[in-house]
């Protein structure tokens, strides 16, 4: 008689591993995400079922001479920002984003750059058949792109197709939560089968040197789903970041072992597909109401690229007895500590107004150099003022009020100078170039230590 497979319950979003079913997963705390899934079985041939001798491994020295890893360019100079100078062939990217944020635009677009470079680029489609891909196409102007198209889901045809055929430079796997191996009893999507479908994946883009690019969904929190193990396993991890309101796209790597991670690339949504921006600040300010009071304008950095952003506030008195507090693009506790700030340090009172804190455009700004443009941002628009529109602020500021210098302040004030800004708040400490020093200065500077010094011009201050 066939012994009976053996089942394992699994959470299907840390992607622990139970004897029993549960409602609540013990290790994140989820309600209702524990499945139950076959034991996954070694595949035959692999040696995993029997004990192997294995062989011996020759050791190298680490301080031996190593080259720089061979790139070649997707043909798109804001995804070879965010990579690092282009692709690593060998390498596996995961790129992850909200439902319809253009995604496989992105990646449809990168095929046909690559393969109208004389590159070999195959798609992989999991979610639509062939003649969609070929509509999309057409209407993105790409219908005439050497690059090879399949319909597929089934990963053992796929990896199957991929040993067949000529080796590609680059291989589009959309989605790998829609892949399935029959080796497994699990539905696709669940945990087993992405963690299978990438490990397999990666294992032939290790031994046959090309490059692997996943989609990968994202959960209603924006954490990429399926289990933490596929974010491990690849090279890089691309965000996909926007808002459907708005046409422009972030494209940020959060991980990347062949560069850095705290690049974005810059995108906008147009009809004909995803158009890269190559001055973001001139998109970012360029429907600015410079008239409108409690706007500021901050200086800020994504990595090595200099951008800036206008930051709106509304303060308005409140019917409430506790008054709102909304943010958009900026962090929720970040807006509280500076309120914080601003009433113990300042004596600016915001305990019967509403306050309400934007970042136009859509862009996430993460750095706190921020806190000094969101500051004179509140306090313009709690004393109904306007700021000048030819000026700038950046800084960081603690919880005793002191304004601390921030990094990179000569690109900052670069950028701001070579878009028509004349004067600029900003910290009192730290080093800037020559020509913002003395007369005939490109900027007017004004350097403050403390919060009281911005607030004594704006508002209210003991």
């Amino acid at each position: 008689m066939a012994k009976a497979a053996k089942s394992q319950f699994v959470c299907q979003s840390c992607g622990a591993v139970s004897s029993r079913w549960s409602g609540k997963c013990v290790s994140c705390g989820d309600w209702n995400t524990i499945v139950e899934e076959a034991a996954e079985v070694a595949p035959p041939g692999s040696g995993l079922a029997r004990a192997s001798k294995g062989r011996v491994l020759k050791l190298e020295s680490l301080a031996g001479v190593s080259k720089e890893a061979p790139r070649f360019s997707t043909g798109m100079p804001e995804l070879d920002r965010v990579t690092g100078g282009g692709i690593v062939p060998g390498s596996v990217l995961l790129i992850a984003g909200e439902p319809g944020i253009g995604k496989s635009t992105l990646l449809l677009q990168l095929a046909a750059a690559l393969g109208r470079a004389g590159r070999r680029a195959i798609y992989f489609s999991g979610e639509e058949a062939a003649a969609q891909v070929r509509l999309r196409a057409a209407r993105l102007g790409l219908g005439d792109a050497p690059v090879a198209l399949a319909a597929e889901t089934s990963l053992t045809n796929i990896l199957a197709t991929l040993a067949e055929e000529k080796r590609a430079d680059l291989v589009v796997i959309d989605s790998i939560q829609t892949l399935w191996s029959d080796a497994l009893e699990a539905a696709p999507g669940s945990v087993s089968q992405v963690r299978a479908a990438t490990q397999s994946l990666v294992r032939y883009a290790k031994s046959a040197g090309c490059a692997l690019l996943l989609v990968g969904h994202v959960t209603k929190d924006g954490q990429i789903a399926g289990p933490k193990a596929v974010e491990h396993v690849v090279d890089t991890v691309l965000s996909f970041e926007g808002d459907r309101g708005h046409t422009y796209r972030i494209l940020r790597a959060t991980k990347n072992r062949f560069g850095a991670t705290d690049e974005i690339g810059v995108f906008e949504m147009a009809e004909t597909g995803l158009r890269e921006v190559a001055n973001p600040s001139e998109l970012f300010l360029g429907e600015r109401d410079a008239n409108a009071p409690g706007t500021a304008v901050f200086a800020g950095m994504e990595g090595t690229r200099p951008i800036l952003v206008e930051m709106q506030a509304l303060v308005a008195p409140s019917g409430l007895g506790v008054p709102r507090r909304a943010v958009v693009g900026w962090e929720q506790s970040r807006l509280a500590m500076l309120i914080a700030v601003l009433e113990a340090r300042c004596g600016v009172s915001f305990a019967h107004h509403d306050v309400y804190l934007n970042v136009a455009g859509g862009l996430r700004i993460v750095e706190p150099a921020a806190d000094l443009a969101a500051a004179a941002a509140l306090l313009a628009s709690l004393a109904n003022r306007t700021l000048s529109p030819k000026l700038i602020h950046f800084g960081e500021i603690s919880l005793s009020g002191a304004v601390r210098a921030s990094p990179h302040m000569g690109l900052r004030l670069k950028e701001a100078a070579k878009l028509g800004f004349t004067e600029a708040v900003i910290p009192a400490g730290g080093e800037i170039p020559k020509e913002f020093n003395g007369k005939g200065a490109k900027l007017a500077l004004r350097r403050i230590s403390h919060l009281k010094d911005l607030a004594a011009g704006l508002g209210p201050c003991d």
